[in-house]
This record gives C-alpha cells, structure tokens and sequence, in this order.
C-alpha cells in the first residue's frame, strides 16, 4: 500500500498534535470515569499487583518490550522509529495526567451512572479516532499503535478490526495470568469491552470519515 504526499509538514504537524491531545484525553476520560481501562492500560495495572513494581515502571516495561517486538517482526532496528516510539510517550503520559486532574475537577464521577457510561466509552472513542490520524500521519506513534500499524499493513491488508484484536492478544493473556495470581481483576469494566469489541473498527471508519484527505503517509518505505 502507497501513499502519495499531499500536504505540506506544517498541516501533517498540526495533524498529530491535535491526535495526541484527543489520545490524551480519551485516556485521562476513561482513567478519570474508572470504569474500564483500555485493554495495554488495564493489563499493566494488573500486572503491577502481581510484581513489585509501580504502574508507570509498568507502563514503560511493556512500551520497552513492544519496542522490542516491532524490531523483531520488521527484522531491522529503525532508530528514528525507536526514538519516535519514546518520544511519544513523554507528553502523552504528561497530557494524560493533566487532563485527568481537570476531568476531576468537573466531577464527572457524580454523574449518574448511565452517564458515566456513555463517557467512558466516548474515551475509548477519542482514542480510536487519535489513533487513526497519527497512524496516518506516521511521524511518532506509541509502540503499542506501531505494532498495530505494522500487523495491520504488513500482515493484513490494512484490516484494522483485524489487527486490533490481534494486538490485544498479550494483554489479555496478561490479564488472565495476573488473575491466576491475584484472583481478582483491576481496571476491567464496560470500557475495556467496549474498546475490544469496537476500538479497531472504530479506527478503519475514522480513516475513512475523520480528515478523510489525510491518507497514510511513506508506508512502503516504513514497512
């Protein structure tokens, strides 16, 4: 699959910022609601009860361990790619914590609970459509949504559905390992369903309808 540039750095630039903002805050939404994590989210949370070791460490392990398997299945180590992967996160992570505080503020945890709902699974719809404009920016992406990518158009044709449920295999054998462990579940609720039944769908529609001149960006040469 080839793309042809069609708009100029400046308009790709503002493309991504505008994702991570709305990744940042479909994220903080759910962590604020808490009713369900993304499924990466919530395996870490899990895993952090089992080992001695803080969410954030957790987070970033499981980033430093994606990275590692992109490598892998592209058979090439890609610094600008790595370096991308790592530069991502630092102001998602920030974002993330800044928007979850003001979300707090406007105590949307009050809210009756057939509206809390609704708003934790609009977050998980935030976070779909970021993820489909910064793939297709293609600049910087978090390893979890590189790997995506990779799968999606290395593998698949540019299935997203597809894809998304195949990333979302090793969290939930996570999962299923901590609960072996711990026999409990953390940070799983209607939103963690709701993103491993619709997130990857919701990804190929906002290709098509979210910016629908945005179209992805050098894929024949990074995968």
């Amino acid at each position: 699959m080839q793309a042809t540039q069609t708009l100029s750095k400046t308009q790709l630039l503002v493309y991504f910022i505008f994702s991570i903002f709305l990744n940042s805050l479909g994220n903080a939404l759910t962590v604020a609601i808490n009713l369900g994590s993304a499924l990466w989210t919530a395996a870490a949370v899990n895993l952090s009860k089992v080992m001695p070791i803080t969410l954030s460490a957790m987070l970033i392990l499981s980033g430093i361990i994606v990275i590692v398997t992109n490598i892998i299945i592209l058979r090439r180590f890609d610094l600008k790619r790595v370096l991308g992967n790592l530069l991502f996160m630092v102001p998602f992570s920030w974002l993330v914590g800044v928007f979850e505080v003001q979300l707090l503020k406007l105590h949307i945890t009050q809210l009756p609970l057939w509206m809390q709902v609704i708003l934790d699974c609009l977050g998980v719809v935030l976070i779909a459509v970021a993820i489909s404009i910064y793939q297709r920016v293609n600049w910087m992406l978090h390893p979890v949504d590189d790997l995506m990518q990779i799968v999606r158009f290395k593998y698949l044709h540019g299935n997203a559905t597809v894809a998304q449920l195949i990333v979302f295999t090793p969290p939930i054998v996570a999962i299923v390992i901590s609960l072996v462990v711990t026999h409990q579940l953390y940070a799983i609720n209607i939103g963690t369903l709701f993103a491993l039944a619709f997130q990857g769908t919701i990804v190929g529609i906002a290709d098509k309808v979210v910016f629908p001149n945005l179209k992805h960006q050098n894929l024949a040469t990074e995968l």
